[in-house]
């Protein structure tokens, strides 16, 4: 990667470099089943308040649903408010009866502290990260609440393999806006058709990439299933994130094949 090619690439964070979404599973488990250690919400659940696991499942899987559909506004609540307020409604409209705070903040925290756990960052993601560093700025780009990005953040340890961090809860727009790619952009200082973008939503990381006018936007499909008709389309597809080395190659041996096909062209 020199002059010609690429000079810094964005990673999004949740379910592109770190499993999130697995991470959340594990903890929903953890939620229902650690019955052994004290304060574990399984036990609240059926000891104390003499509940069901049934009903455990579905006050869980009640919480799932409401964080996908989750709109913060941290002008009016913070998040482990919000979130407490998640696990109070989902218990609430279970099994009926008053409200119970101090149980969906047991609930919330348990999840919270478990889900954080397992959030790590893969050692070969960390090999990938540090080789690719040798030949291009890295620079992490997430959107989120800004407490809990920080927070995730921290538990991978992923800092030292970036030149910059930026969380979008802490700018004025979040992806795809392309005011927040160009300031990381300014960051790094490079230009955005000098920056690649990686990530696994189309519409925030995909989309905002092409919004921002960057040289590829390289789209983590795990699932490898196929986009809407009217989803962005994107520069490359990987199945992996250590599968991104590759399409770097790629895209270098692309301007090196121009830059030759160029120079004969001014020749002749």
């Amino acid at each position: 990667m020199g002059v010609h090619g690429v000079k810094a690439v964005f990673f999004d964070l949740d379910n592109t470099l770190v499993d999130t979404a697995a991470a959340g599973r594990r903890a929903i488990e953890e939620v229902l089943r650690l019955a052994s250690c004290v304060l574990q919400v399984i036990n609240a659940l059926q000891e104390k308040h003499h509940y069901g696991e049934g009903e455990a499942r579905v006050i869980c899987d009640k919480v799932q649903a409401k964080l996908l559909k989750e709109c913060h506004d941290p002008a009016k609540m913070c998040i482990t408010d919000l979130r407490i307020s998640h696990w109070e409604e989902a218990i609430q409209e279970t099994i009926g009866g008053e409200a119970n705070r101090n149980l969906a903040a047991e609930c919330y925290f348990l999840w919270k502290r478990t889900r954080l756990q397992h959030l790590t960052l893969a050692e070969d993601t960390r090999g990938m990260l540090t080789e690719l560093r040798k030949g291009v700025r890295l620079l992490l780009l997430t959107n989120g609440d800004k407490q809990t990005q920080r927070e995730k953040i921290e538990a991978c340890a992923c800092q030292p393999y970036f030149d910059a961090i930026v969380v979008g809860g802490e700018q004025k727009e979040e992806k795809p806006a392309p005011s927040i790619f160009h300031y990381c952009c300014d960051l790094l200082g490079v230009q955005p058709a000098e920056c690649v973008m990686v990530g696994d939503s189309l519409d925030t990381d995909i989309q905002g990439g092409l919004n921002a006018g960057l040289k590829a936007t390289v789209w983590l499909n795990k699932a490898m299933t196929t986009p809407g008709d009217t989803s962005p389309v994107p520069h490359y597809i990987i199945s992996s994130v250590l599968d991104l080395p590759a399409v770097l190659q790629k895209m270098e041996h692309k301007v090196n094949a121009k830059l030759g096909t160029d120079h004969v062209a001014g020749s002749n």
